[in-house]
């Protein structure tokens, strides 16, 4: 299956920097791929010259004349950027000229400009944003984890059929276990919200565990957890913070004195083994899922390394034909489309 790619190259911290080396090592590893690169055109053309690269049948160039701002509103964006390599890369997708965007730009103004280019699912009514955190079974996937602060009980139905029909597809599992985020594992647990979402999700046709607490996002109790934004996002804000601290305790410990310098000498392996499975630049690609296209946010400081991860996503979610999963599971759930809301830009 051939797969073509939007990457919009100006987005993030570092710009071309990071997102051409990664398209370049992307099509080392990836033969049925084809990338455009969206943004300015001499940056581009500069970047691919320091890495003797250059344009050909499989890479090409899309210019567009203006970059969005990490710090820009999304009213802004959406509004006075019509040529953004943002949006410029995102209308790819709804042409067909692409089948997924990656962008490690402002989070806020690429999810406004998806939704408003590409429109929801029927039966969505509102995108989430759904990764993966590390656990003793791999990995566990995680929504929304901040494109909605304040969510119905339907509004997290709709994400549990997203997210588990993104691990059916991508994890290659029939039935993936969705748990509910609560403050405990009873049923009478939560405020009115979680209770109903759960009523909801036991009388669908997922795989519903039931509530979790959140230490079972790392036991990987489940393979995937729903909450609503609010939620999500400081579970995610909050491991993100402990993950360094404890990075710099190990750190700390081990630079006290000879001693413990040389014990950090004979753990060294151990150490390396440890970073490298806790490395989050292995989990970076934010899938925006619940639009009609594919859209993957990469972090906005990532390297190239994790930048590739963030590609690859997309090529997994492409690959593997998410959208039209999630599609047939929102028939089979009998959730009904709402009318579409036209918003002028």
């Amino acid at each position: 299956m051939e797969i073509t790619l939007a990457i919009d190259a100006m987005g993030g911290d570092h710009g071309p920097h990071v997102t051409v080396p990664a398209a370049l090592e992307a099509l080392k590893h990836h033969s049925e791929i084809n990338i455009v690169l969206v943004g300015l055109m001499d940056a581009m053309e500069a970047e691919l010259r320091s890495h003797g690269a250059s344009v050909g049948p499989r890479l090409r160039l899309h210019h567009a004349s203006e970059i969005v701002a990490m710090d820009e509103s999304p009213q802004s964006a959406l509004k006075n950027k019509k040529d953004s390599s943002m949006r410029v890369a995102i209308n790819l997708v709804k042409s067909g000229e692409a089948q997924a965007c990656v962008s490690a730009g402002n989070t806020g103004a690429l999810m406004a400009t998806a939704r408003f280019v590409l429109k929801t699912l029927p039966g969505i009514d509102r995108p989430a944003i759904a990764s993966t955190l590390p656990s003793r079974n791999g990995q566990t996937y995680m929504m929304d984890l901040g494109a909605n602060a304040d969510c119905t009980p339907e509004h997290l139905l709709q994400f549990a059929i997203m997210g588990a029909m993104l691990v059916s597809c991508v994890e290659h599992k029939e039935r993936p276990s969705v748990g509910l985020l609560n403050i405990g594992s009873e049923d009478i647990k939560g405020n009115e919200v979680v209770k109903q979402a759960g009523e909801l999700l036991r009388a669908s046709h997922l795989n519903f565990y039931g509530n979790v607490e959140g230490n079972d996002i790392y036991k990987g109790t489940t393979d995937l957890v729903v909450c609503d934004g609010f939620v999500g996002n400081v579970a995610l804000k909050a491991s993100e913070g402990l993950a360094h601290m404890m990075g710099q305790f190990l750190m700390h410990e081990f630079k006290r004195n000879w001693l413990t310098r040389l014990m950090g000498l004979v753990a060294l392996p151990v150490l390396k083994a440890f970073k490298r499975r806790l490395d989050p630049r292995r989990y970076n690609g934010a899938s925006f899922l619940g639009l009609r296209g594919i859209v993957v946010k990469s972090h906005g400081g990532a390297d190239s390394y994790a930048f590739l991860h963030a590609i690859d996503t997309a090529i997994e979610e492409a690959r593997s034909g998410v959208l039209q999963r999630i599609s047939e599971q929102l028939a089979i759930e009998h959730v009904q489309p709402e009318p579409a809301k036209e918003t002028s830009a």
